[in-house]
């Protein structure tokens, strides 16, 4: 099954060579992290979590750069399983993409249905439902950054409806499993997820911090609570639990690289969206 790009064109270029030098850009941006990095050649990957944004390049791409810094330095994975939130409200409450091959201006990433299966078999709450990916965006963007760095690469992708501890607990337990099933092979997680939506830049950065505080802490409780009490409206607060729920399986530590907003980039400060870079590494 081939998934056509639902969102090239608006939220990033949709000419290759525009879309490189859009990716180039990001990187380079006095918000980004100053240069390209060299792709690493291997060896043992400190760092298999990231929390990564998805807004408009423009907006979000140069905090983006920050994760994809660290994640290209240290080699190409095996797989990448993304998990991203459910904007559209079609398919299940957690749907996995049945395999086949995502297109972006940059290429095609795979998604193996063999593996799909094995982490629908461990996981308990993952369904295969192609619906849900079909106009959502919060997975696609991370593809052409992949894809500049990796080429080809494979990808598991998930999207979340259903955002509760319950259902994070049950995505990180069934990554968790397939992780260790699968021990020999280099996988990274991505979470997909963008801060506090469309309030001044300052309310805006002082109900991140809320949340912020809380993925240092690694309280993937506290966080949902702290998003529920303060209305901090955080898109993709269950990837980001899962995230803390792996991370903390794996005894790493969380690194925050980069916290910005669409203001900080477009000029505009009035109305903003959050977006915070982080790894959890050694």
């Amino acid at each position: 099954m081939r998934r056509r790009p639902a969102v090239a064109g608006s939220f990033y270029e949709d000419d290759p060579t525009e879309l490189k030098k859009r990716i180039e850009w990001a990187f380079h941006h006095p918000l980004g992290p100053g240069g390209i990095p060299a792709v690493g050649t291997g060896g043992p990957r400190q760092n298999p979590v990231f929390i990564v944004p998805h807004a408009g390049y423009m907006y979000s791409g140069p905090v983006a750069a920050h994760s994809y810094y660290h994640l290209a330095r240290e080699g190409k994975p095996d797989v990448v399983i993304i998990l991203g939130p459910n904007h559209t409200g079609y398919g299940s409450q957690v749907s996995i993409w049945p395999g086949g091959d995502w297109e972006t201006p940059l290429g095609s990433s795979h998604v193996n249905a063999q593996l799909v299966k094995e982490l629908v078999s461990v996981s308990e709450v993952v369904d295969i439902d192609e619906k849900a990916h079909l106009y959502e965006h919060s997975i696609e963007v991370q593809l052409p950054f992949l894809q500049y760095f990796f080429g080809e690469i494979s990808i598991l992708p998930v999207v979340i409806l259903m955002q509760t501890p319950e259902i994070a607990e049950f995505v990180a337990e069934g990554i968790w499993r397939f992780m260790q099933k699968h021990g020999d092979m280099d996988v990274v997680v991505l979470a997909s997820s963008d801060l506090n939506h469309y309030d001044p830049h300052d309310v805006t950065l002082a109900k991140d911090e809320l949340v912020i505080k809380k993925i240092q802490e690694m309280d993937h409780k506290g966080l949902y609570k702290v998003i529920e009490e303060y209305d901090v409206t955080v898109c993709g607060y269950a990837p980001i639990m899962a995230s803390l729920i792996l991370a903390k399986k794996m005894h790493k530590k969380p690194y925050v690289l980069k916290h910005a907003t669409s203001g900080d980039t477009s000029g505009d400060k009035s109305s903003v969206v959050g977006y915070l870079a982080t790894r959890f590494g050694d």
